[in-house]
């Protein structure tokens, strides 16, 4: 199932697997978020959760005990429910269950909430910690932005001078490898060859944005102020960039495999609930 939100400038379509965003098209009907053409990879704009990246062996530990989770996490490949939806606004929820308890041993309800608001795309996250414990977690975005004109014709720009500095990824885990990211006036011309190691995972930044332009002139913002690290990704020869707003990444050959001490691991208190949110904007 689907669920389509709109308004005079933007209309929106989720699936309600994952609670997916897989459509963003003006009122021209350009499309701008990425087919899912398998090819070159068959996903649009996944929900990372419980973690983001990939854990060492694809394993952690609870209280003594071992679990295990793939890449990204569960809901990204899980059905979620539409518990409210409105003209130009849907909220979805996935709530633990069976199934996630045997992965993740906490209960939890992650909902997906949706709004438009001129040419803006706003994605909200809230967690509910519904369980008596403390609960370790991470929550990312993936989503992928469609370019239709030559790879060479987009062009970052941050928002804030800095120095760019982004880890190496080494067995899909974060290595004690850094790089700089040169810039230009704040100008970083894409191409394919700067992903030739997968991601670049920045785990800091000054910039609580970051836009794309193409042939020089703005064409999509993403604003993450409440995402303190940021990966871009692509493959190559494929006609999309990912910007993906993080609260959380990859382990280290490092990571001791307790959860709790993961780096960049959050964690809530029993019957908390924590909010999050990121934007998508037409330029």
């Amino acid at each position: 199932m689907n669920t389509t939100i709109s308004n005079s400038a933007l209309s929106v379509s989720i699936k309600h697997f994952g609670a997916e965003l897989f459509s963003l098209k003006d009122n021209q009907n350009k499309e701008y978020i990425w087919e899912g053409n398998p090819d070159f990879w068959g996903k649009h704009s996944p929900v990372l959760f419980p973690i983001v990246g990939t854990l060492k062996n694809n394993t952690y530990r609870i209280d003594g005990k071992e679990y295990q989770l793939p890449r990204h996490g569960f809901a990204r490949d899980m059905d979620f429910q539409l518990i409210d939806k409105t003209e130009n606004s849907a909220i979805f929820a996935l709530n633990s269950n069976t199934e996630t308890l045997q992965k993740y041993p906490f209960k939890f309800e992650l909902q997906l909430i949706y709004s438009v608001e001129n040419t803006t795309l706003n994605i909200e996250y809230k967690v509910i910690n519904k369980g008596l414990n403390k609960m370790p977690f991470s929550i990312g975005a993936h989503p992928a932005i469609a370019l239709p004109e030559h790879f060479e014709n987009y062009t970052f720009q941050f928002e804030k001078q800095e120095v760019l500095n982004y880890y190496l990824l080494e067995n899909d885990l974060i290595s004690n490898k850094t790089k700089i990211l040169e810039s230009e006036n704040n100008l970083i011309p894409l191409k394919y060859k700067l992903f030739e190691n997968d991601a670049l995972i920045f785990k800091t930044l000054e910039s609580n944005s970051l836009t794309l332009l193409q042939n020089s002139k703005p064409y999509v913002k993403v604003d993450f102020e409440d995402f303190p690290s940021l990966g871009i990704w692509t493959k190559v020869k494929a006609p999309f960039i990912c910007i993906e707003p993080w609260l959380g990444y990859s382990d280290t050959a490092e990571n001791s495999g307790d959860l709790f001490k993961k780096e960049g691991i959050l964690v809530l208190e029993a019957n908390q609930t924590f909010n999050s949110k990121f934007s998508i904007s037409i330029l």
